[in-house]
């Protein structure tokens, strides 16, 4: 299959998925560099290198990291204090590779080898038990990380969105399914009066407005 020019930006990129570039993820990211919407210098975790593998392959002069985006740091490993931690699962929902284990009112722990270092569990956190640790010393950008690590992490990363979607769809399945029961045993009903009967339309109006919202809704994300 031949590879759009998003795609091969996107290979280029560190797959940290920090958003600090600005965009959702290391995809969007790329988009935006193909459409002209985004500069090569946004990504602080892929560094200097990843301006110049960008700036290589684009035809263009490396210029240097946006500090609007960050800076050029050590990779950064997340450490969470189990004394402190209240199982809120926040984290584990931030968190774009799936590198934190846990349950809803059990301790957390991070899988260290597949933390990105991204930050995004940190700011969730509402009992601030989570610490960015540098593990990589003064190695930065693509000499604190591989490709081998770049890969495993999209990997991770597509793998999440997909059962996240695949959850959703199942959930917008179960509620669709539940009104249209609701709904056949409001038509159901045998009105005596004609309060009864007014009920008994708001009742079906209520129910029908509520399925076309979700028919809508749910064009929408197809169409996304």
């Amino acid at each position: 299959m031949t590879k759009t020019l998003a795609d091969q930006i996107e290979d280029l990129l560190p797959q940290t998925q920090c958003t600090k570039c600005g965009y959702a993820g290391c995809r969007p990211y790329a988009e935006a560099i193909a459409e002209g919407q985004a500069e090569i210098n946004q990504c602080p975790p892929g560094g200097l290198q990843g301006v110049e593998r960008l700036a290589s392959f684009l035809g263009r002069p490396v210029i240097p990291i946006n500090p609007v985006n960050g800076i050029e740091r050590s990779r950064p490993v997340a450490f969470i204090d189990e004394a402190i931690c209240i199982g809120c699962t926040l984290c584990i929902q931030a968190c774009p590779v799936d590198a934190i284990m846990g349950a809803a009112k059990q301790m957390h722990t991070i899988l260290p080898s597949l933390c990105t270092g991204c930050d995004l569990c940190v700011a969730p956190c509402p009992v601030d038990c989570i610490t960015m640790l540098p593990v990589t010393g003064e190695r930065t950008g693509w000499n604190a990380w591989t490709q081998e690590q770049a890969d495993a992490a999209r990997e991770r990363h597509d793998f999440r969105t997909a059962r996240l979607k695949r959850e959703k769809d199942e959930n917008d399945a179960r509620l669709a399914a539940k009104a249209a029961d609701k709904l056949a045993a409001v038509n159901a009903e045998a009105p005596a009066t004609a309060e009864e009967l007014a009920e008994k339309e708001r009742k079906r109006a209520i129910i029908a407005a509520a399925m076309e919202r979700a028919r809508q809704k749910a064009a929408l994300n197809k169409k996304d």
